[in-house]
């Protein structure tokens, strides 16, 4: 399974970023096909957050504009939604930990906690995931 971190759906919507084309082909491609897909909550509030926010970008995209991104992702049969289960705190207890995550990166080793309950690998382009012993990543827009 394919985990998703938010720079690159927000590198995908996002024309004036530097990645934007091979993020967008990317993220379309693998959206088309059969390889399943797991969006972190996390990622999908970070996607709302920072693409609705006028500071980062210009103007920002519209509440509208982005809850019908959102849904078009959901719409796909190889997506869903990732939530934690009884596993989750021990993984991510484990993550803080041996990763020695603090402040910000606390999130991180949410998402990393998340990828390894679900036996996902996280796509990703932030080399701070690094840090998380067990953690299967992956940045698609490296050559």
């Amino acid at each position: 399974m394919i985990v998703l971190d938010a720079n690159i759906l927000l590198y995908a919507y996002d024309p004036t970023a530097r990645e934007h084309g091979r993020a967008r082909a990317w993220l379309e491609g693998v959206l088309s096909e059969r390889t399943p897909i797991g969006i972190p909550w996390q990622t999908v509030h970070a996607f709302l957050r920072i693409a609705t926010n006028p500071k980062i970008g210009g103007k920002g995209a519209s509440p509208e504009q982005t809850a019908a991104v959102v849904e078009e992702w959901l719409a796909q049969p190889n997506v869903r939604l990732l939530v934690p289960g009884d596993e989750h705190w021990s993984q991510l207890r484990r993550m803080m930990i041996e990763g020695q995550a603090r402040g910000p990166l606390v999130t991180d080793a949410q998402l990393a906690a998340l990828a390894i309950e679900h036996g996902g690998e996280l796509y990703t382009t932030d080399r701070d995931f690094a840090r998380f012993p067990g953690l299967r990543w992956k940045n698609p827009l490296s050559d």
